[in-house]
């Protein structure tokens, strides 16, 4: 039976891998996770080593097969997933030569911004250059260097000696999925956020040559592109006889996580939405066409099921917003006391003593920029409307409500270029593991949010859907049966007037400060 059978699903996310076995039946038999922080600077830097990934993803599959020898031997494939618009350099052996450098590293903004300008420019771009990506790619690489664009162009000019050994840039997932079978290559799929490919036929497995021209790459850096729907190739032997692996255990093609979030959280139909609250945040769902918005940072992409496409956008930071307050105001060190270690529920106890609203403290969460609904990396996070009577409660809660009022901003505006509501909305990522967060963003949206089951394996479970669809062992239509929801929440009536009030003014503030953000913290500014 297919559902017998196990898939080693790998979700290679910003704050490090997890690593497990999932069942074809939605089943996570068990899983890993190790912590890989990113190191990042006030100059707009966001790396990770790449080996520190791999040595993590070895100890971890080495674990789980030594604990279920019976599931281990039941496995049919590995499926790769994780973060994308990061880029590795690699040697001809796919070997990392230099750091990741990650989808929240800006530091190529300005040689991006001096690239794909001109002497009249739109959203930044040579009108000519814009239509031709929009029209073909169905977005285009970002001004604010926070994407692989920009990212190998700072390889280039500011890291030539990491630029003279890499013989191709790799997004972390197909990294993975080279150390894995000592094939580098990639896929349509993989490679979405290097805008180098004719988005308007599916399943490519060439680059076009007048895209690659545009954005000045040099083809002989790029991996080969292989089809999305088969197996790249299968485990080295020594690796799987290490590891208690099936020999010839295939390797299916790597895929973003954008792409598994939609299938693990078992919202496959048209426009049927899911939205994650993880490390960055965002709102997806599948399309039946192509749609663009490069003023919003917002694109439909070839999709991980046959004929359909579906919403890329980003937030940039969620996740890590409640981590960053975590730190300071639960593991505040003042020096006196040493802080101890305290989890998502902690921060909830303590956020949960506010009234909804928090008082009228708002939070934006712009800590690292922002990149959808508007591009702009010089943005910052604040708090607003503080007064004497502010409580601690009242900070946490605008922290998670900020972040909430920032998804129902790129709910609205996803809305506004799909020409389509969104709703049913399905809640995955780590942050939808607070029942408060999730009450929170029901409230601040005003839709009810359906929680999925284990919501921060949703990824690892749709790889392993993907895995099953590339083998032919599932249908498409067997996938949202597969998939539980754990709990609904209700929007509160008596909240919607509140978080209506605060929504204008969060929004009004992003373009309010734009300018006061872009002399701190653009060329020139404190830290430009």
């Amino acid at each position: 039976m297919s559902s017998d059978a196990t898939v080693l699903a790998i979700d290679l996310g910003t704050g490090g891998p997890k690593t497990a076995i999932v069942s074809l039946s939605g089943e996570v038999i068990d899983s890993r996770h190790q912590r890989v922080e990113p190191r990042v600077g006030d100059d707009g830097t966001g790396v990770q080593d790449p080996n520190s990934w791999w040595d993590a993803v070895v100890q971890d599959i080495g674990q789980l097969t030594d604990g279920h020898p019976d599931a281990a031997a039941r496995l049919v494939a590995v499926a790769v997933t994780g973060q994308w618009g990061s880029t590795v350099p690699v040697d001809r052996h796919g070997e990392a030569v230099g750091d990741c450098m990650l989808w929240m590293d800006t530091r190529g903004g300005p040689l991006a911004r001096e690239h794909l300008g001109g002497r009249i420019s739109v959203e930044g771009f040579a009108p000519r250059s814009l239509l031709t990506w929009v029209r073909r790619t169905g977005g285009a690489p970002s001004t604010e260097g926070n994407d692989p664009f920009g990212h190998r162009l700072w390889i280039q000019h500011q890291e030539p000696d990491v630029y003279r050994r890499t013989a191709t840039f790799l997004e972390p997932i197909d990294y993975i999925n080279a150390k894995l079978t000592g094939r580098v290559a990639a896929s349509q799929a993989s490679m979405l956020l290097w805008w180098l490919c004719d988005n308007r036929k599916l399943d490519q497995t060439s680059y076009d040559s007048q895209l690659v021209e545009l954005a000045g790459t040099d083809p002989e850096r790029l991996p080969n592109l292989l089809p999305r729907g088969e197996p790249m190739g299968t485990v080295l032997p020594v690796l799987a006889a290490t590891l208690g692996l099936p020999a010839d255990l295939p390797v299916v093609t790597a895929l973003p996580d954008l792409h598994t979030a939609a299938l693990g959280s078992g919202a496959t139909g048209l426009y049927e939405p899911h939205l994650s609250i993880s490390t960055s945040g965002w709102v997806g769902c599948h399309t039946p066409d192509k749609r663009t918005s490069v003023s919003k940072q917002m694109a439909t992409i070839p999709s991980a099921l046959p004929g359909k496409y579906v919403l890329a956008n980003n937030h940039e930071t969620a996740g890590v917003c409640v981590e960053w307050a975590r730190n300071l105001l639960v593991l505040a060190d003042d020096g006196l006391t040493t802080p101890t270690a305290t989890s998502l529920a902690d921060f909830d106890a303590v956020a949960a003593g506010a009234p909804s609203g928090s008082g009228g403290v708002l939070f934006t969460p712009w800590l690292n920029g922002e990149r959808s609904p508007v591009a702009d990396s010089n943005l910052r996070g604040s708090f607003h409307n503080l007064s004497l009577a502010t409580t601690r409660a009242q900070l946490m809660r605008s922290v998670l409500e900020g972040v909430a009022h920032n998804s129902r901003w790129l709910l609205e505006a996803s809305e506004s270029v799909l020409k389509h509501r969104l709703d049913g909305i399905r809640a995955i990522g780590g942050g939808s593991e607070s029942a408060v967060w999730c009450q929170i963003h029901a409230d601040v949206l005003g839709r009810p949010i359906d929680r999925v089951a284990q919501p921060l394996l949703v990824n690892v479970r749709g790889a392993a859907f993907f895995a099953g669809l590339v083998l032919g062992l599932i249908d498409e239509g067997d996938i949202a049966e597969r998939v539980a929801i754990d709990q609904r929440f209700e929007p509160s009536p008596e909240a919607r007037h509140t978080h209506d009030v605060l929504h204008a003014e969060f929004i009004r503030l992003a373009k309010r400060e734009k300018k006061m953000f872009a002399r701190l913290n653009g060329p020139g500014g404190l830290r430009g």
